[in-house]
C-alpha cells in the first residue's frame, strides 16, 4: 500500500468512525483490508481506496466494519463486573427504589459478550430485582457484529474466554460445536447501530453506561467531546465504566473517579449538572424492557 492511500484511509477512518491510526499502523490496515479486497474481487487496497473515492457506500461501509471490529470476551477484565455486583447495583437499587427501573447502555457492544455479561450479572441477583423494569441497550458502529450479538451464538473458544463454567451451563445451550445464550438473557438486551461520533441524545437518560475499550482508539479531543456528551445522557447520580487503559482524568470535568473503584466514574456534581435534552422532558425513552424474576 502506498503512503498516499494510507493517508487517505487514516483521514477517512477518523472522520467516519473516530478511529485515530498512528503512522506506524499500516501493517494493521493491510492485514484487515487485504482479505476484504480479495473478497470483493479487487486487485488490492489501492482499488478499495479508488472505490471509496468513487462513492461506493458499500465498500466504505465494509472498510469501516473491518477496521472497527475489536476483540472482546465475556467478563473482560473481571473487576468492572465485581464493581457492578458489589457497588454499582446496591447503590442504584437504593437510589431507584421509588421508580423500580434501571436503564443501562453498553456503548461498544461489539459481538455481545459485554452486554450479555451485564445481563447475567443482573440475572444472578435473583429476587433483589424482582418486579424491576430493566433496560439494557447495546450499540456498535458495526452492523455485522450486532447481528452476531443478536444471535447470541458463540464458539467453544469464545465461551471459554472469561465465562465461568457454572454460567455456561446455566445460561447457554449447546448447538453442535457452538453455544447459544438462552432466550431469557437475549431478550434482556436491545441492539442498535450507533456511531459515537454522531448525536445520541435521542436515547434518553441512563443510570449506568459501559463505554469500555473503545475510546482508546480516539484522539484526546474526540475523547473529551464524547465524555461531555455522555454526561448529557447520564443521570446525575449515575455510573460510567471505562476500560482498564481509559480515564477521564485530564480530559473532562464532567465525570470524576469513584474512590477505590478502578475504572468507575461518577458525574461531577461540583460542576453544573448536565442540562435536560431539549424535547426530552424528564421521562426517558423506553427502548427495551425486561422484567427480571
Amino acid at each position: 500500500m502506498n503512503p498516499v492511500d494510507y493517508e487517505f484511509l487514516r483521514k477517512f477512518l477518523k472522520e467516519r468512525s473516530g478511529l485515530d491510526l498512528s503512522i506506524d499502523k499500516q501493517y494493521l490496515v493491510e492485514s484487515r483490508l487485504t482479505p476484504l479486497a480479495r473478497k470483493a474481487n479487487l486487485a488490492g487496497i489501492d482499488e478499495l481506496v479508488q472505490k471509496i473515492k468513487g462513492g461506493s457506500a458499500a465498500i466504505a461501509s465494509d472498510v469501516i466494519e473491518a477496521m472497527t471490529t475489536n476483540e472482546t470476551f465475556f467478563f473482560r477484565d473481571k473487576i468492572p463486573f465485581d464493581h457492578l455486583r458489589d457497588t454499582i447495583m446496591p447503590e442504584l437499587l437504593q437510589a431507584r427504589a421509588g421508580r423500580r427501573s434501571l436503564r443501562i447502555w453498553c456503548a461498544a457492544a461489539s459481538t455481545g459478550q459485554e452486554p450479555y455479561s451485564i445481563a447475567m450479572c443482573l440475572k444472578e441477583m435473583g429476587a433483589a430485582l424482582s418486579g424491576w423494569r430493566v433496560e439494557i441497550i447495546g450499540t456498535d458502529i458495526s452492523q455485522q457484529v450486532l447481528d452476531k450479538s443478536k444471535s447470541g451464538i458463540y464458539s467453544q473458544f469464545e465461551v471459554q474466554r472469561g465465562l465461568p463454567i457454572q454460567l455456561l451451563v446455566k445460561y447457554f445451550k449447546q448447538i453442535g460445536e457452538m453455544w447459544q445464550i438462552n432466550p431469557d438473557i437475549r431478550s434482556m438486551i436491545q441492539y442498535r447501530p450507533l456511531n459515537l461520533l454522531q448525536d445520541f441524545t435521542h436515547m434518553g437518560k441512563f443510570d449506568l453506561i459501559f463505554c469500555r475499550n473503545v475510546l482508546i482508539y480516539f484522539d484526546q479531543d474526540m475523547k473529551s467531546q464524547i465524555f461531555n456528551r455522555l454526561g448529557k445522557v447520564m443521570e446525575p447520580d449515575g455510573f460510567l465504566a471505562l476500560g482498564a487503559a481509559e480515564t477521564v482524568v485530564g480530559l473532562t470535568d464532567v465525570f470524576k473517579p469513584y474512590a477505590d473503584r478502578r475504572g468507575i466514574y461518577r458525574p461531577n456534581t461540583a460542576r453544573a449538572a448536565p442540562s435536560i435534552v431539549p424535547g426530552m422532558g424528564q421521562q426517558p425513552i423506553r427502548v427495551a424492557t425486561s422484567s427480571i424474576r
